[in-house]
Formats: structure tokens, C-alpha cells, sequence
């Protein structure tokens, strides 16, 4: 089923919506969730908050690209529930991809300096992806977005894991020095 057709379906407040959504975008919301979590039952106790979460929020939302709306909430949902996990126990494996671009975030314990700030480094990340060789876009993406573990990146695109290391690392140096240029404060 399309997108706008699903859309359309929670508008009408139809429970059709939430299978049609589970039918199309179930394995993704499953594999953004289990890549943060790495627990097969968190990540699907997060897809099921996926789907209650969109039915709260269509209406009044009308998402442009319905799989980058139903992505986003995926990934916020996983986030937050990793949070909550890691006041018990550390996850080595998200904590690690934290650690590799904490330079590059700003501090959170400083104090919102306000969402323009927070738009700004937004729009200048979205612009230097499309600096990057195609390649490159996809290791970061999968790292930093969806938080594939370097084995899985190697394997998914048939590298080596010193390759996709070496890449991560360039592409930081080039994303730091890019927002440096810019007087974007991390």
C-alpha cells in the first residue's frame, strides 16, 4: 500500500493503519530499534510504541515522506528507551558510537542554547552528507543513524572493518572541520 494511502488511513482513525504500517515498515522499525537495543524484545516493545506513537500523532501531523516520519520515531523511541537501560547498565556498543562523535555534538548537560542552534547543526550535517562520496555517506549513515555495528557495515557493503574504521574516521575529521568553518559550536 502507498505511504499517502496509509496516511490517509489514520486521518480516518482506521486500525487498518497500524497493520498496513507493521506490513511495510515493520522489519525497519525492528532493525533501527534492535541496532540502539541489541535486544530482540526491547526493540520490538519499541516498534509496538512505534505504532501507538503514530497513531497519536496523524492527525494532526501530515508527514511528507511517511518512512522517514515513522524512521524518526523509531529511532527518538529506541534513544529515549536506551536512556532509560543505561542508568542500570551500560550498552557497550551505543555508548562506543556515542563516545566516537561526542566532540562533534554539542554538550547536552550545558543548557539549551535554543533549537536554533540545534537547526543549524541540523541543516549543516544535512549538507556535508552531500559532500560525501556515496560510500562514505552510507558508512556514516549506517553508523551514526541507525547504528550498525562496524562488522555489520563491512558486511553490508563488502569491505573490510580497517576500511570502514578508516572511513568513520575521515569522515569525522571532515565533519568537524566543516562545522568549524562555519562557527558551528560543539
Amino acid at each position: 500500500m502507498e505511504d499517502k494511502k496509509i496516511v490517509d488511513l489514520y486521518w480516518e482513525r482506521s486500525e487498518i493503519a497500524i497493520e498496513e504500517t507493521g506490513k511495510k515498515y515493520g522489519k525497519y522499525c525492528f532493525h533501527i530499534a534492535s541496532n540502539i537495543l541489541r535486544s530482540d524484545t526491547e526493540a520490538e516493545e519499541c516498534v509496538n510504541d512505534t505504532y501507538m506513537q503514530l497513531w497519536n500523532s496523524i492527525p494532526p501531523n501530515r508527514p511528507m515522506r511517511f518512512s522517514s516520519f515513522v524512521g524518526r520515531i523509531t529511532r527518538n523511541l529506541a534513544l529515549n528507551r536506551y536512556t532509560r537501560a543505561r542508568a542500570i547498565k551500560r550498552n557497550a556498543g551505543v555508548e562506543l558510537i556515542f563516545d566516537e562523535v561526542a566532540e562533534l555534538i554539542p554538550d547536552r548537560e550545558r543548557g539549551s542554547e535554543g533549537i536554533t542552534e540545534k537547526i543549524a547543526l541540523t541543516e549543516a550535517i544535512n549538507l556535508f552528507l552531500g559532500t560525501l562520496s556515496k560510500r562514505a555517506r552510507i558508512i556514516f549513515v549506517k553508523r551514526y543513524w541507525y547504528m550498525c555495528s562496524i562488522e555489520e557495515i563491512a558486511e553490508d557493503i563488502g569491505a573490510t572493518c580497517t576500511s570502514v574504521k578508516v572511513s568513520l574516521h575521515r569522515t569525522r575529521a571532515a565533519l568537524k572541520s566543516f562545522l568549524e568553518e562555519r562557527e558551528i559550536r560543539i
